[in-house]
């Protein structure tokens, strides 16, 4: 079966055209092919499927083989799919996702999609939570961006050891659930930074929800504006708040296509 690697900001998947043929046993192969050493390499698996209302639906699974409910930087590599492949001629499209269905509009460049505006829908900020980890003190805001997620705001993100205090963060008994949790700051009204530790993938360059997610917690506090330019590891996401909607706007790029043996 055929498949297509593709990126936004770093965050990458793997895609398969699934409207018609569908692999078998979509965790274990999300384990499989994500694997950077023994695989192709990815931060999980998306299917491409006919959509439940919508013009198409995604399906994703994290690099550990969880399902995952929605992916902003994996969406908008939907979208540019569908329209480069000529599955639809559509610039304006709705992909159903487990968290409901998304509105995209594909900014086209030539004959190909270069980047891609997503209406994220409503992203919820709730009250701080206090908790303890590795020995130190940490306030969370908890958020859903159609997927939990917990923000950490702090004065230098690119300092913190993600790779230690993630997965204790990830599954803290204060948060409730599994959550994304990134580490932020704003350093004025109209920029945002942040960088994530993904449930089910570990440190990624980038994750629009997660971006969303410390907007939308940064608005609650007063902390910046109802526009910002959000710069992660791999690169800068815009967002901006539009009614109780979140509107985000960022690249999508095919990196390879391939066939599995």
């Amino acid at each position: 079966m055929r498949f297509t690697k593709m990126e936004g900001l770093g965050n990458d998947y793997i895609y398969f055209n699934c409207l018609e043929n569908v692999p078998e046993n979509l965790p274990q192969l999300a384990v499989q092919l994500s694997d950077r050493h023994f695989g192709i390499g990815a931060d999980g698996i998306i299917c491409i499927r006919h959509g439940r209302g919508g013009d198409f639906s995604m399906e994703m699974y994290n690099a550990d083989g969880s399902r995952g409910a929605m992916c902003g930087n994996g969406i908008r590599c939907v979208g540019k799919y569908v329209y480069d492949k000529g599955l639809t001629r559509k610039t304006c499209l709705t992909i159903d996702t487990d968290a409901g269905p998304k509105a995209l509009e594909l900014h086209v460049l030539g004959s190909r999609v270069d980047t891609v505006t997503v209406n994220m829908g409503e992203v919820r900020a709730f009250a701080p939570v206090t908790l303890e980890a590795a020995d130190a003190c940490f306030t969370v805001v908890p958020a859903d961006a159609g997927n939990p997620h917990g923000v950490i705001f702090c004065s230098a993100p690119e300092e913190v050891d993600l790779e230690r205090l993630g997965p204790l963060l990830e599954t803290h008994p204060a948060l409730g659930v599994r959550r994304n949790i990134e580490f932020s700051a704003c350093p004025d009204r109209e920029h945002i930074v942040l960088r994530v530790w993904e449930r089910g993938s570990g440190v990624t360059l980038a994750c629009g929800t997660g971006a969303c997610a410390v907007f939308q917690a940064a608005l609650m506090e007063n902390r910046c504006g109802p526009k910002v330019e959000a710069r992660l590891d791999g690169g800068l996401l815009t967002l901006e708040k539009c009614g109780d909607s979140i509107l985000m706007t960022g690249p999508a790029r095919t990196v390879f296509e391939g066939e599995l043996p």
